[in-house]
């Protein structure tokens, strides 16, 4: 009896070992995930080029939330070269205090690229806000969209619009088809009527389809499994946005919840939907936001 004892004290001990030594190796995703995310606040920018090109991306990877290790090289690598077969200035940086309203004034539209967690100062998140707000551009990529955000609720009521709830996990990454609704802005205008990708899909709790915000593209949920974790219901119905874009006063704000893999920012139907989207931020095509918009967006914020 004792050698048994001794035997299920040793086996205890070796999974308490190994259980902290996956805890200790995964530290980093654990805090981020699990404690609360980071919180790491830059108050020093960083060192800006002399002279930006007009218009000007802003590419912004910070994550104090769940950090996409893969995604986030790629797509930084593909807004680099948008930039530079363009001829856009272009800054990749991921220090918050690159908010400042004397810099954001040198740029024109900023990309969250798989941005998590809270990851600005009050004052980096005013200044973000009125850069919008003031005709400044955004795009958002996945987990620029994701809960990670929550505390910031004008972020998520104004810029998303709707709150993430989750992601399949049975299996995590699905093959699934993409619906293009809206096929005269430029993210969608060169897609086909529907597309067939492998991400991560996201749920929302609501569909952010509501005056003031425009659908570019659904989910068909008949093509893939909205299971999350421990069996979570995910299943939205037969609307199920994946991409939208709305005026946020007189800025232009698009987001993809598509691009958590870095094969994403290398697909061409992606490629193309992201390259529309930045030139539609940076007001080189697309409709604007005129007044009759910006009511609209007035009322899409105000109705409960």
């Amino acid at each position: 009896m004792r050698k048994i004892i001794k035997i299920v004290l040793w086996i205890s001990l070796a999974l308490a070992a190994i259980l902290a030594f996956n805890a200790w190796r995964n530290w980093d995703t654990i805090h981020r995930v699990m404690l609360g995310g980071l919180k790491v606040y830059e108050t020093a920018p960083p060192a800006l080029p002399a002279q930006i090109n007009r218009p000007a991306i802003l590419v912004f990877s910070k994550t104090n939330g769940f950090r996409h290790e893969e995604a986030i090289p790629a797509g930084n690598v593909l807004f680099a070269k948008l930039a530079k077969d363009n001829g856009w200035g272009h800054f990749q940086t991921e220090n918050g205090a690159t908010f400042s309203p004397a810099i954001l004034a040198r740029f024109d539209a900023v990309i969250f690229n798989n941005t998590s967690g809270d990851v600005f100062t009050p004052a980096q998140r005013a200044a973000f806000k009125a850069f919008l707000e003031n005709g400044g551009g955004y795009v958002g990529i996945h987990a620029a969209g994701d809960n990670s955000h929550d505390a910031w609720g004008w972020y998520v009521d104004t810029v998303i619009g709707t709150h993430f709830i989750g992601h399949p996990m049975d299996p995590q990454f699905q093959k699934a088809t993409m619906r293009i609704e809206e096929r005269s802005h430029p993210a969608t205008r060169n897609l086909p009527a529907s597309i067939e990708r492998t991400d991560e899909w996201y749920s929302f709790d609501k569909s952010p389809r509501r005056p003031g915000i425009t659908v570019l593209a659904t989910l068909d949920e008949k093509t893939y499994v909205q299971k999350g974790v421990f069996g979570q219901e995910l299943a939205m119905g037969t609307d199920h946005p994946i991409a939208w874009w709305r005026c946020v006063g007189k800025g232009r704000a698009l987001y993809s919840a598509g691009g958590h893999t870095a094969a994403s920012f290398n697909e061409p139907e992606m490629t193309a939907l992201l390259t529309g989207a930045v030139r539609w931020a940076l007001k080189l095509e697309g409709d604007s936001c005129s007044l009759n918009r910006i009511a609209d967006a007035v009322v899409a914020v105000e109705t409960p």
